[in-house]
């Protein structure tokens, strides 16, 4: 098939590509759902599938010119996330919000850069980075455990709070370890002009998704049709998408504060339900591609390292969760149970995986993508069984509702 496609005009090709991806990503999940799987674990499958070490059937200019792809279906996911930092919530709790958050998210990316670089002896550009991305959780899944159990209560106030601020921390945390990859890949001496730039382009990025976020709430009022109130919203993420792809920065911290701006400023989330419906196309191709890029030989090498950085940042979580709730007075139960609700990892983990790959050599760049994509298939298999478990121990779903589904 990619023969085929290599002899037609370049056009086709990439029509035509995008069918079989979205097709395969369609057809895979039927065979995961009857396993209890969660979609994104199909799209990876479905990607590995037709990829390079696979079927071979999507000519690799194709895999490789599409890397834009990563940077809308991650703008998407940060605008969605946005949704769940409504000020009004936050300010209900934000002293505990902000410490879980911290610690469960910095313990688990110190213990993952120290067993990376003392154990296994690897570069600090790499370990620094694996540590940075271990930070993030994957909201969707969480999300959607909650969705189908109908989940309720304070314990899933703190868990949507805490998904969508870690990531926050996971993105900052990236961006200063990213500038400091960079100075070590190069030989530069480290100093404080390296942090400078990169900090004042995220906040001017952050300052535009603010900007923004207040003109989306204007030009969108009750008299808007639901495909002009669509067509407003996609072209706003992807101004903002386009503005940090010319300045080499990810566009994740800007898209999530034009969302939260919006949901605070609208106080209505129709909007978020209504891209909701236009997405799953566009993050099942981000996924599949995921897939599509995993160098699958590298797995033997990084097998050993890909599985202990799966237990740790698990390990990272649950100690810094209960030790963030502990220091915060948070409930018994969120102490006890929260870190197993934030084990999810997926597409915020696999973009910022790809952004690193860019910045380190390339051996480096393989081994850090195969590790985060690897290691998302596993977590996108326990995590939402941990998730569900945590939510029924804490008491915010029964027995009853959990046989119902």
């Amino acid at each position: 098939m990619s023969n085929i496609l290599l002899n037609v005009n370049s056009n086709t090709a990439v029509v035509l590509s995008l069918s079989i991806i979205l097709f395969f990503g369609f057809f895979i999940t039927r065979i995961t759902k009857k396993l209890k799987l969660p979609n994104v674990t199909g799209y990876i499958i479905s990607g590995i599938l037709i990829g390079p070490y696979g079927l071979n059937l999507i000519p690799s200019f194709i895999i490789s010119n599409m890397e834009f792809v990563t940077d809308v279906a991650l703008a998407f996911i940060a605008f969605d996330v946005g949704r769940f930092l409504k000020l009004s919530i936050i300010k209900e709790n934000s002293s505990q919000v902000f410490i879980i958050t911290l610690c469960e998210s910095l313990v688990a990316a110190f213990l993952v850069t120290i067993i990376m670089i003392f154990v296994f002896k690897l570069p600090i550009s790499f370990s620094i980075l694996l540590g940075a991305i271990s930070a993030a959780t994957a909201p969707a899944s969480t999300i959607m455990t909650i969705r189908q159990y109908k989940a309720k209560g304070s314990f899933v106030n703190m868990i949507l709070q805490v998904v969508a601020l870690d990531d926050i921390v996971a993105l900052v945390a990236f961006s200063i370890c990213s500038s400091v990859a960079q100075a070590l890949s190069s030989n530069e001496k480290l100093n404080l002009e390296l942090f400078i730039e990169p900090i004042l382009l995220n906040l001017a990025a952050i300052g535009l998704g603010i900007v923004l976020g207040f003109i989306l709430n204007r030009l969108i009022n009750s008299k808007r049709t639901d495909d002009n109130r669509l067509i407003l919203a996609i072209t706003m993420i992807l101004t903002m998408t386009g503005f940090c792809a010319a300045f080499d920065i990810s566009p994740l911290l800007s898209c999530m504060a034009l969302g939260t701006t919006y949901i605070n400023i609208s106080k209505s989330s129709k909007l978020f339900k209504q891209l909701n419906n236009f997405t799953p196309p566009i993050l099942t191709i981000f996924f599949v591609l995921a897939g599509m890029r995993l160098d699958v030989p590298s797995l033997a090498t990084g097998g050993i390292i890909g599985v202990t950085y799966f237990i740790v940042r698990i390990i990272g979580k649950y100690i810094g969760a209960y030790i963030g709730a502990s220091l915060s007075n948070a409930e018994p139960e969120i102490r006890k149970y929260l870190g197993l609700a934030l084990i999810p990892q997926a597409g915020v983990s696999i973009g910022l995986a790809f952004l690193g790959q860019r910045i380190l050599p390339s051996d480096m760049g393989v081994l850090l993508s195969t590790i985060i994509l690897s290691s998302s298939i596993l977590y996108e298999i326990v995590g939402p069984i941990s998730a569900k478990t945590a939510l029924h121990l804490a008491g915010s779903i029964h027995s009853d509702d959990i046989e119902d589904k």
